[in-house]
Parts: structure tokens; C-alpha cells; sequence
């Protein structure tokens, strides 16, 4: 019906674009002119109604589209799943995806469910209802899917046989790797079919999510295993920069040992902008690490990374929602914008990043301040995303602590010396990959040589180039 919908508001929209555009045309030419006059005239008439009748009914599309997606998916029956929806993309573990079945479908929605995992042939979950503790509903379900039923999304009847008609349909049925998840629903046939690849595309995140989480808490059980889990973790970084145009970026990436509590990450939104993630989880080691892939992948799914503050909340909601004691991060989150030469930052308690930015004395360091607390530990209280003017040249530095407090012999900070300001103010002009040699070069040497004591991270991305 959505999908239906949207097609009906399209033809609608461009059949009214050709009856306003003739009207107009019509009725803005004149009656006496000759006939090299009316062709000039006539010209400029329909490139100006063009553009104009073409502007204003994209809007009115927009607007129309927005109504047409409230009404269809957040509206009517479809908003028990579309509720559902919502919870599943912030679901970390089984008992938060329990919490949601219960509130949004057998609360709010009337439904019956059935979780069963057919690699260990476990009933993970079952609602406390005639349908889903029947014996011989459960003899069925198990003789029709088995463990070789292929991942998607299908309709059953009320014989729970699969039906491709979804006005038969008396509830649907959701595969992901071997998760199946059946929810039993008389009127399942009103809610609208777009809404299945959506639910569909959430729960395989959801599976592959809670499968990770498992694989990095089991591992963490055994430090044998060390070297699995830092390539784990490593799949969570990027695995090359992404090609950008007028943003050129480098990175660094050193644990201290096989796995760290650092990460970083490169999400371009559109074609002008560009969000960059820099962080640093408390503690190290294994449950530094599990903390790391939570939040990757946390920002990750998110769809409206533009919304700097509900990222940082869902970060600092994914964190607390662990339980695990002491456990935070500091976070830098930036988005470029190389159309517009600006770029929009919440800076969660990270040492400052900085922008060096050319000038007739040279390269002048512009700090990216603080401007939010530790997430997933404290209440983070009122969040305001700063913004600065960005010009062409602009080198943009974001480190964690590990750059800035490598000591030398007699313990002095190198972020508290001139030499590394002079080294940065040096590179400033260099291609990032090369800034980024040049300060690894300074950690080795400043550090003589020895073994560093926290994870290095570092991003370096220039704009206009």
C-alpha cells in the first residue's frame, strides 16, 4: 500500500506539473507579437515556468511523501510493527529483545511469538498465550521449518502453511541465520507489505549483533584467545579510507597490545558530507574491546547520523545498558561539510582536536573544545553540537590521549612541548599521510624507542583538496 502509494503521489505529481505548466504557458502570452518576439518570448516563458512549476511541485511532493510515509507506516495497524521496529535497532542481547516483543507486539499489538533457534533446535521465547504453548502448533511449526529454511520474511495462514497472499495471511514468519522468529497476529493481513523488508533487514542486524557480542564476550572468558578477538575487533574498523571528493584523509591505528580500547571511523553521509568518529574506551584489554565493537556497531545502524546528540545518547544508552562497572568513553564525533566549508561537532571529553589553519604567519591551531562529558557513565544532561567555519587548506587532527602523553626519560608530556607543536604547525601543509608519518616518527623518538603505555590513535583529514 505504501509502495502504491508513493507511485500514485509520482504519476499525480507529473501529470499536475504538465496541466500548471500548460496553463501558465497559455495564459502569460501575449496576443501581439511578431514572430522572432514570440519565439524569444516564448523561450524565456518556458525555461522560467520550468524551473519555477518544477521547484515548487518537488516541494509539494515532499510535503505529500512525508503525509504518505506518516499514514502508511505510523498509522494505523503498521505502527505496532513500525514501534517494534524502533526497539529492535537498539536491541544489544536477548533480554532486551524479550522487553520489546513484550511491550510493542503482545502488550500493544495482540500478537503471539515464537522465537526458536534451529542450529541448537532451543525455544528461546515463547508468549504465555494458547497459541504458542499448544503442542500441536509447536509438532507443526517444527515438521514444516526446519533448520534448512532459507533466511527472509514470509506470510503464513491459519493452517500456518506459507502464503504469498497477505490478505490470508494470519501472521508472518522472520529466518536470519537460523533465528526463527514466528509472530501469530489475526490481523496481519492490515499491515502495509512495505513494512516486512524493513522488520526483515532490523532483525538480521539485530541476529548478527547479538552473535558478535556473544563471540567478543566468549572470547574475553579465555585470554588464550587473544589474537581472535583482535581480528575481530579489526573487522569493526575501516578496512580503507573511502574516496571523498575535497577531503583527503589518513589514519593510525596501534594497540597497545593485540586488542584496545580505541577506534575510529570514516561514514560519509552524501557526497559533501563526511562523519568522522575518533574514541577511547576507559581500561584496556578485553573489556575495553567488547565496549569498542558495542559502540562501532552502535553507530553504525543508526540511520540519521546527522542528529549528533541522538547518537551520542544512543552510544551512551548502548554503554550503561552493558552493566558493565567503570566503563566509558571519550568520543569525538564531526561532520564535514566541504559544500557549505563548515564543520558540526559534539567533542565528548576527548583532548582537544584541533584545526591548523593557514594564514599570512602561517599555520594558526584552532582547539575543538569540549562540549560534552564522559559517555556511559554520567547523566550526559544538555548537549549542544558546536559548529566552525572550515576554509580551504584546513588540516583537521583528532588523537586520543596516547599521541599527546607519550613521555620522554624525565617524564615530560610530548603534547606539553614546543617541538610538537612545531611539528604539527610543520605537517599542517603535508598530504595527511605523510602528517600522520611524521608524528608516529616523533612518538618513536620522543619515547626513545621503548614500549609505549596506551593505544595510539590518530585521524588526520585536510578540506579542499
Amino acid at each position: 500500500m505504501y509502495n502504491t502509494r508513493k507511485r500514485i503521489v509520482s504519476i499525480g505529481i507529473f501529470v499536475l506539473s504538465i496541466v500548471i505548466f500548460v496553463f501558465l504557458a497559455l495564459a502569460l502570452m501575449p496576443e501581439r507579437l511578431s514572430e522572432d518576439q514570440m519565439s524569444v518570448f516564448t523561450g524565456l516563458i518556458v525555461c522560467a515556468l520550468f524551473v519555477s512549476v518544477t521547484f515548487l511541485l518537488n516541494k509539494l511532493k515532499e510535503v505529500v511523501m512525508v503525509k504518505v510515509h506518516h499514514d502508511s507506516l505510523e498509522s494505523g495497524e503498521t505502527v505496532v510493527i513500525q514501534r517494534f521496529i524502533n526497539r529492535l535497532r537498539f536491541c544489544y542481547s536477548l533480554d532486551d529483545f524479550y522487553a520489546a516483543v513484550s511491550d510493542c507486539l503482545e502488550l500493544k499489538g495482540d500478537c503471539s511469538v515464537l522465537l526458536i533457534d534451529r542450529s541448537k533446535n532451543y525455544l528461546l521465547y515463547n508468549s504465555p498465550d494458547k497459541v504458542t504453548t499448544s503442542d500441536a502448533i509447536r509438532d507443526k511449526i517444527d515438521q514444516r521449518y526446519t533448520d534448512s529454511w532459507t533466511d527472509g520474511y514470509f506470510y503464513f495462514d491459519r493452517h500456518l502453511g506459507i502464503t504469498s497472499n497477505l490478505k490470508k495471511a494470519r501472521g508472518f514468519f522472520l529466518c536470519a541465520e537460523k533465528n526463527q522468529l514466528f509472530v501469530f497476529c489475526n490481523y496481519a493481513r492490515l499491515f502495509d507489505s512495505s513494512i516486512y523488508p524493513v522488520l526483515f533487514e532490523e532483525y538480521q542486524r539485530f541476529i548478527t549483533r547479538t552473535q558478535t557480542i556473544s563471540q567478543l564476550s566468549e572470547i574475553s572468558a579465555t585470554t588464550k584467545e587473544w589474537q581472535q578477538l583482535a581480528e575481530t575487533q579489526q573487522s569493526f574498523l575501516p578496512q580503507k579510507i573511502p574516496n571523498i571528493p575535497k577531503l583527503k584523509i589518513a589514519t593510525y591505528f596501534r594497540p597497545l597490545v593485540n586488542v584496545s580500547g580505541d577506534y575510529f571511523s570514516i561514514l560519509p553521509i552524501d557526497k559533501s558530507r563526511t562523519l568522522l568518529m575518533l574514541g577511547d574506551v576507559s581500561g584496556k584489554g578485553l573489556p575495553a574491546a567488547l565496549i569498542m565493537g558495542l559502540v562501532m556497531n552502535t553507530v553504525k545502524i543508526i540511520e540519521d547520523k546527522e542528529d549528533l546528540v541522538g547518537v551520542i545518547h544512543a552510544v551512551d544508552k548502548a554503554i550503561k545498558g552493558m552493566h558493565l562497572q567503570d566503563k566509558y568513553t571519550v568520543l569525538f564525533l564531526g561532520i564535514i561539510d566541504t559544500d557549505k566549508m563548515k564543520i558540526r561537532y559534539i567533542n565528548a571529553s576527548m583532548s582537544d582536536p584541533i584545526i591548523l589553519s593557514p594564514s599570512p604567519d602561517g599555520y594558526r591551531m584552532k582547539p575543538l573544545t569540549s562540549n560534552a562529558s564522559l559517555v556511559g557513565i554520567l547523566d550526559m544532561g544538555d548537549i549542544t553540537v558546536q559548529e566552525k567555519r572550515l576554509f580551504r587548506g584546513d588540516t583537521i587532527l583528532i588523537a586520543t590521549d596516547g599521541v599527546s602523553e607519550v613521555m620522554d626519560d624525565s617524564g615530560v608530556e610530548l603534547g606539553d612541548t614546543d617541538l610538537y607543536k612545531k611539528t604539527l604547525i610543520a605537517g599542517a601543509s603535508k598530504n595527511p599521510q605523510d602528517f600522520v608519518n611524521d608524528i608516529v616518527d616523533l612518538i618513536w623518538k620522543y619515547n626513545g624507542d621503548k614500549k609505549l603505555h596506551d593505544d595510539v590513535t590518530m585521524m588526520i583529514a585536510k578540506v579542499g583538496y
